[in-house]
């Protein structure tokens, strides 16, 4: 059984399965044992550890995980590469292929049947269109997790760890800020991948937190008003709010003012702590 983590191996498996890349699912595999020991050694995986596998595609990364872990729950929405997987993993027990959209599949459910309801681990490497709301799904649905690490196109990495008064600042920032302590490892260039992406790759890893690091009362309010006030980026927050529904103008102000804020104040200057204050005021 030959090890997926190069060029040959990877080509020699697509060949022998007459394997077509789907543009729909964003598919491109890594090439190179460098970053896979690094995303190993990023998600601190051990003996000890359940891991859950979001897009293994031909099992490189599975391959890694299956022998660093204790187990391994793999999630593959396309069904032409199940046979691959069957093959490129047969000579592991610790694995189980699950061909489902990550999506609307029951997490909770799987934490509590392989690893006692213990926080699990997240490892994959994701295509652009599905990282958010693939974080936001695992990280809302609060299922028992120590971490995410992920490979993601690099300006998302970018976006999930800068703060307020950059052009990359948005809703994801926040959320991911509330949820976990995000660390960039590394950074991937295209050719460490087949077929070659046109932009540069980046693993992040996003550690969660016990706790998250501000109080607020209403978790659901504070996400409202946080999309909101990022919807419309060059508008005020008062305007952003009123026009989305979220709150009315007059509310608005008076939050603002009771902050000390100016009624001209845009969201995108907010930090996580300002609008968690702001929303436990409405």
């Amino acid at each position: 059984m030959a090890y997926l983590g190069n060029p040959t191996g990877t080509i020699e498996v697509l060949q022998k399965y007459n394997f077509n890349f789907q543009k729909k699912f964003g598919q491109n595999f890594l090439i190179d044992p460098h970053v896979l020991d690094k995303i190993i050694s990023a998600a601190e995986i051990t003996k000890e550890d359940c891991v859950l596998e979001i897009g293994p595609g031909i099992g490189t990364m599975t391959q890694y995980l299956a022998e660093n872990a204790r187990e391994v729950i793999a999630v593959e929405i396309d069904k032409n590469l199940i046979p691959i997987l069957e093959d490129t993993l047969s000579s592991y027990d610790n694995v189980t292929v699950i061909n489902e959209d990550i999506l609307k599949v029951d997490i909770a459910k799987i934490v509590e049947e392989r690893n006692e309801g213990k926080p699990i681990k997240v490892v994959a490497n994701l295509p652009y269109y599905i990282t958010t709301p693939i974080i936001m799904g695992l990280f809302e649905s609060h299922v028992p997790l120590c971490s995410i690490t992920i490979m993601v196109q690099k300006e998302v990495a970018d976006r999930m760890k800068v703060g307020p008064g950059t052009k990359d600042y948005g809703a994801l920032s926040l959320a991911v800020q509330y949820y976990a302590k995000p660390e960039i490892v590394a950074n991937v260039p295209p050719n460490c991948f087949i077929p070659r992406p046109n932009v540069g790759s980046a693993v992040i890893r996003l550690t969660r937190y016990e706790q998250p690091p501000v109080k607020v009362d209403n978790e659901h309010k504070m996400f409202s008003i946080i999309r909101a006030s990022f919807n419309q980026r060059r508008k005020t927050l008062v305007n952003g709010l009123v026009n989305g529904g979220v709150a009315k103008k007059e509310d608005v102000l008076r939050a603002l003012s009771e902050m000390e804020l100016s009624p001209s104040v845009r969201g995108e200057a907010f930090t996580l702590e300002q609008f968690a204050h702001f929303s436990n005021i409405l």
